[in-house]
């Protein structure tokens, strides 16, 4: 089951439903299973309860080193960086999605390159970035074309390299 309903077209931030994900959280919340943490981290940021969500993250981060594969660190450490992103912590955010994404594109590992990416743009159009925000972006799009993502799953990237085209006229205007 998706809990995402959509993407606000102005902060390109995930549409939940509170009571669902908050019913889920319940349903999890008693699991230490890195699968379970890792959503654990993404419901209670969603819910807006990054206080809660940046520590539970780190200790999914520690748990993928120890326990998990090269993947699942990834996967830790992009879920982590969004919540730093979330708290405005822009440059923590980039530099550790850099990393990510230089490490998955290393490893032909074109899908987890594709969402740190399209994290990495999220954080750089809040930080103002457009153009970079826009190229990675192109650059989630393309990785996603590449492996056969349905025009369905191809959509949220396209609305992400719209609003920066948007945020990029507006400000050519003003």
């Amino acid at each position: 089951m998706s809990y995402i309903h959509g993407y606000d077209n102005e902060s390109l931030r995930e549409i939940v439903d509170p009571v669902e994900c908050a019913r889920r959280l319940d349903e999890i919340g008693h699991l230490r299973s890195l699968p379970a943490m890792l959503e654990q981290v993404w419901l209670l940021k969603v819910l807006g309860r990054l206080d809660e969500s940046l520590p539970l993250s780190e200790q999914a981060v520690r748990l993928a080193r120890m326990s998990g594969t090269r993947k699942d660190l990834l996967r830790a450490r992009i879920l982590h960086a969004s919540v730093n992103h979330w708290l405005g912590k822009h440059a923590a955010a980039e530099a550790e999605l850099s990393t990510c994404i230089d490490e998955a594109l290393g490893q032909s590992w074109n899908s987890i390159a594709a969402f740190a990416l399209s994290h990495r743009g999220k954080n750089r159009y809040d930080a103002g970035d457009i153009h970079g925000a826009r190229a990675d972006f192109k650059q989630t799009l393309f990785l996603r074309q590449e492996s056969g993502a349905s025009d369905e799953e191809l959509e949220p990237v396209v609305q992400c390299i719209e609003a920066a085209d948007r945020r990029r006229h507006q400000s050519a205007i003003a």
